[in-house]
């Protein structure tokens, strides 16, 4: 596969098979693995998603890569990068096969309504700054069949295309639309070069959501996201909350209606 990018892909580290990359990206972290580091794997056997979550992988058919960053930057910027990804990702998924993949803030993609892709972020620090920050990305291609319990919920390129691209191919689309995007970033220390692209592609834009917190459950109309990359919700009131975190339901989406 040949790399367009500057310096992502540099190492360019594959395995047959691998527990998650996420994990695997760590452990070479520890070992002293660079700034821009890709890890890409034919097989997960314990792919992770959010909140402990697994994320199925049939062997060979979906994309399961992690990139590993060494960012000169605050803590608290580190969850911009997961939003940052998304918007990556959908725009890669657009560049290859000329659909457009929604957003669901703020680690997957959605078609159809159903989960195309996820995002796991998960940061180290050491003496009160980042040590690193591995970022996986998962990308269902070929599958055809899901399992039961998200059969309903789940898609694949290849349901949605009618064919799936190469893995490699999906792979370097992904790294070279977040190269550029990761250089404005950190350009503008903010998420808001990217605000207006990535409110176009929010599958909530305008849409009821339903905020599970850890204390309390909020219903609203989702506005946008704001220049930190939180989620902007208009209450029945007319008073507008910014989201950091939660579970984030959409009506529409993964049978929340």
């Amino acid at each position: 596969m040949e790399l367009k990018t500057v310096w992502l892909g540099k190492p360019w580290n594959f395995a047959e098979e691998t527990d998650s990359t996420n994990d695997w990206a760590k452990r070479e972290a520890g070992k002293g693995a660079p700034h821009g580091a890709v890890f890409l794997v034919r097989n997960q056997t314990k792919g992770k998603g959010r909140r402990g979550r697994s994320w199925a992988d049939p062997k060979g058919s979906g994309l399961a890569m992690s990139l590993l960053l060494r960012p000169d930057m605050p803590p608290e910027r580190a969850p911009m990068m997961t939003v940052l990804m998304g918007l990556s990702a959908a725009q890669a998924v657009a560049d290859v096969t000329g659909r457009t993949a929604q957003i669901k803030w703020p680690n997957d993609l959605v078609m159809s309504g159903k989960k195309l892709c996820g995002i796991l972020t998960e940061m180290s620090m050491e003496g009160g700054k980042i040590s690193h920050v591995v970022i996986g990305v998962g990308i269902n291609l070929t599958e055809e069949k899901f399992p039961e319990e998200i059969k309903d919920k789940a898609t694949s390129l290849k349901l949605e295309c009618g064919r799936a691209p190469e893995t490699d191919v999906m792979a370097a689309a992904v790294l070279e639309r977040f190269e550029a995007n990761y250089e404005r970033f950190l350009e503008a220390g903010n998420l808001r070069p990217f605000q207006k692209e990535y409110d176009r592609l929010l599958a909530s834009r305008g849409r009821e959501v339903k905020v599970m917190e850890k204390e309390r459950e909020l219903v609203g109309t989702c506005l946008g996201i704001d220049e930190a990359g939180e989620l902007l919700v208009q209450t029945p009131g007319g008073a507008c909350e910014t989201i950091f975190a939660g579970e984030v339901s959409v009506r529409g989406l993964y049978g929340y209606v």
